[in-house]
């Protein structure tokens, strides 16, 4: 089967399209025929081999040589002990433990799959099972009434969680690059901060604050945080994910703002929510570009460079 493979980690120019044997579904796996493959920050970190929380299981080089956890696709094989699949089935589903979705052909353990529902495209289901269930637990933990801000807000994540906050009467301010503004508008923000030109850690006070970007100190992160303040960190630098997890905490129980990060819980049920309000219309599922998988590469340098609108797709084969 034709695959995207890395050897070493670094930029997307390390990446090349090669023949490898198509894997072989254990017990209690299947084996996908990958349709359509999304991108998510985890393979832009995972390719770098930064954070440094990247190379867990691979500290010099990458553990698995085939990026891509959000896929959908038919079942192709199943492994011994499959009952709930057979071949044939469409499904999409969160890889992140195998990877393997830059491929034609990816194993998956069944526990990380749903059917497909047949009112979206392979693509649009791609889109969905990391970045919706990240962003469907992040704006759980505010309430109707209160202030949200996502910063790193027009990428795939911040599309569900723009959505979903307003559907549930939250006021979401959303921050990004001055290219994202008008897009995330359009989602339903309230308000857009372009980071560039204006410090968000200086508006406010917020109620929440989900973080997919992390990088700012404890003490200008407190200072947007109202009086109760809830601050999540999903994504961003070890350093920061350090000093949230140790002087964030301290420093938010003596002034009555918490900070910590956001332990997302993974797996069909977390994410099927989601696409049933994509079905029914009540979320809408932006792809910016789709690429062939010969052209993986320029899909994680679209992604990683943030120029992408919501999600990127990679087009292993046609729908």
């Amino acid at each position: 089967m034709r695959a995207v493979v890395y050897d070493r980690y670094g930029p997307p120019s390390g990446l090349r399209v090669e023949d490898v044997p198509t894997p072989t579904p254990g017990p209690g796996e299947v084996l996908v025929e990958v349709v359509a493959t999304s991108v998510n920050l985890s393979d832009w970190e995972g390719l770098h081999g930064s954070p440094a929380y990247a190379r867990i299981g691979g500290l010099s080089r990458p553990r698995r040589r085939i990026l891509g956890s959000d896929i959908a696709g038919r079942i192709a094989a199943v492994g011994a002990g499959v009952s709930d699949f057979r071949v044939g089935d469409e499904v999409y589903g969160d890889n992140l433990a195998r990877q393997g979705g830059f491929a034609e052909y990816a194993v998956a353990p069944v526990h990380a799959l749903a059917r497909k529902p047949s009112a979206l495209s392979f693509a649009e289901a791609s889109t969905i099972p990391q970045s919706g269930t990240i962003a469907t637990q992040a704006v759980a933990r505010a309430r109707a009434g209160e202030r949200m801000l996502v910063n790193g807000a027009g990428g795939g994540t911040g599309m569900f969680a723009i959505q979903l906050a307003a559907a549930s009467g939250i006021h979401i301010t959303a921050v990004d690059n001055a290219g994202k503004l008008d897009f995330m508008r359009g989602l339903g923000a309230d308000e857009v901060i372009d980071y560039r030109t204006q410090d968000f850690t200086r508006t406010g006070p917020y109620d929440v604050i989900v973080d997919l970007v992390a990088q700012r100190s404890v003490s200008d992160l407190r200072r947007a945080l109202a009086v109760g303040g809830r601050y999540l960190m999903v994504g961003g630098t070890v350093r920061t994910l350090l000093r949230i997890a140790t002087v964030g905490a301290l420093a938010g129980l003596a002034t009555r703002r918490r900070m910590g990060i956001l332990m997302v819980q993974q797996g069909p049920s977390r994410f099927a929510a989601v696409a049933d309000r994509c079905v029914a219309g009540d979320v809408r599922i932006h792809i910016d570009r789709r690429f062939p998988l010969e052209k993986t590469a320029e899909a994680l340098t679209h992604h990683g460079e943030g120029r992408g609108l919501g999600k990127v797709v990679v087009a292993v084969r046609d729908e």
